[in-house]
């Protein structure tokens, strides 16, 4: 069948799929599901479709495609995780944060690494990269466990040490991505490693954050400053939250920093550019929308590759049980380590520690990494990966509701 006469069949697909993203969340709320699981399923279920199949992408034959895709819904929803957060910066506020990022993620790294290894026997440069693009939380696919709006009731300690956790340790795995190529291209010499420590950390971080800063700012006194009509604000327009996306994103990427540090810092300052305004909900709401839309056309296209790109051919028993390892051991146990001593209740440590969630920010960390560079047995990454995101979406995609029901009553009974 050509694409002509696929058109309108397409466009009834895709009406029907957007009318279930706006409606599913109402029949979930109480249900142990979750809307990717519901995205994957129907994915699978086309990708078995003949005429469909054709048109499906697969991650070792159209890797830049796979990259691309996946990096305008981590952008967009790091943004959308900045808007989110109120709470304010001092260390009281943001404790959590930090030691999941300066201690669970680095062991996690080191953890990763050496299960590649053990179990799937990769090399060093091939185990490194795996593990680095393991080593993020997902700040798509975690929208059920994070803050779900600005000046929300829910907006607790689990919820945001999640939130903040997934929209800065997405920027901080990049370095050790660019590690992982550094070491399957010239071998992690004295030269490789000074080059990495000044390029890859830190400049790329430093202008990733002053961008972030800096934009963030400017946009403020644009939306919200300016004399009389001419702010931004007057509009009413939500988009403003994608054009800001997508060109501090751009801005930061041109100036050699990291755009996903630049988004989120930029969402954070804008959220505190006028505390209280209603345009700081159309910004948010508007993101939200996005993002929801984006997340649902990717994880069907996830669940069609599955299927129709014979992504299940790739995953065999070794790659089924690094997955388990990775998702009931390493983040778990991390995690609880990076967390003792934070004076929280031990039902929150196990919660934020269980609820490590990976999911597309991982596809586009792997993507990235094998566009530039040359790693062994890329087939064994994607079977690797592609199981740990399918049973992280079954898995918390079961459990949240339950889960996240009992910390509200918990903390209204508090």
């Amino acid at each position: 069948m050509d694409f002509a006469s696929l058109y309108l069949p397409a466009l009834l697909g895709a009406g029907l799929l957007v009318l279930l993203v706006a409606w599913l969340p109402l029949v979930l709320k109480k249900l142990p599901l979750s809307l990717p699981i519901i995205c994957v399923g129907i994915g699978a279920g086309l990708g078995t479709l003949v005429p469909l199949a054709a048109y499906v992408p697969h991650p070792l034959e159209t890797p830049v495609l796979v990259e691309k895709m996946t990096e305008l819904i981590v952008i967009v929803s790091l943004m959308g995780a900045g808007l989110k957060i109120d709470h304010r910066f001092d260390f009281g506020g943001w404790k959590l944060t930090p030691r999941l990022l300066a201690i669970a993620m680095p062991l996690g790294i080191g953890a990763f690494l050496l299960a590649g290894q053990a179990i799937l026997g990769l090399g060093l440069a091939t185990a490194l990269l795996l593990a680095a693009v393991l080593a993020p939380t997902d700040p798509v696919l975690a929208a059920d466990v994070q803050i779900e709006e600005p000046d929300s009731h829910r907006d607790d300690e689990v919820r945001f040490a999640l939130t903040s956790e997934a929209g800065l340790n997405d920027a901080l795995a990049f370095p050790f991505v660019h590690l992982a190529i550094a070491a399957a291209t010239t071998g992690l010499t004295a030269a490789a490693w000074r080059d990495w420590a000044m390029d890859a950390v830190a400049v790329r971080l430093l202008v990733g954050g002053a961008v972030g800063v800096a934009s963030g700012w400017a946009m403020g006194k644009i939306i919200y400053r300016l004399p009389g009509d001419t702010r931004l604000s007057r509009t009413g327009d939500g988009f403003v939250a994608l054009g800001a996306t997508l060109s501090i994103y751009a801005a930061t990427e041109l100036l050699h920093g990291y755009g996903f540090l630049a988004v989120f810092v930029a969402g954070l300052m804008l959220r505190r550019a006028a505390r209280g305004h209603d345009f700081n909900d159309k910004l948010h709401g508007f993101a939200d929308e996005v993002e929801r839309l984006l997340m649902m056309v990717l994880l069907v296209v996830f669940g069609a590759m599955l299927t129709a790109s014979e992504l299940f051919r790739l995953m065999g028993w070794p790659e089924l049980l690094f997955a388990l390892v990775a998702i009931f051991v390493i983040r778990p146990v991390t995690a609880w380590i990076a967390l003792i001593g934070s004076g929280r209740p031990a039902s929150e440590r196990a919660i934020i520690a269980f609820f490590g969630i990976r999911g597309l920010g991982s596809v586009f960390y792997l993507a990235y990494a094998l566009n530039h560079g040359t790693f062994d047995g890329p087939e064994r990454l994607w079977g690797a990966l592609g199981l740990v995101i399918l049973i992280s979406i079954l898995l918390h995609g079961v459990t949240v509701t339950p889960v996240m029901r009992w910390v509200d009553r918990r903390r209204e009974q508090a």
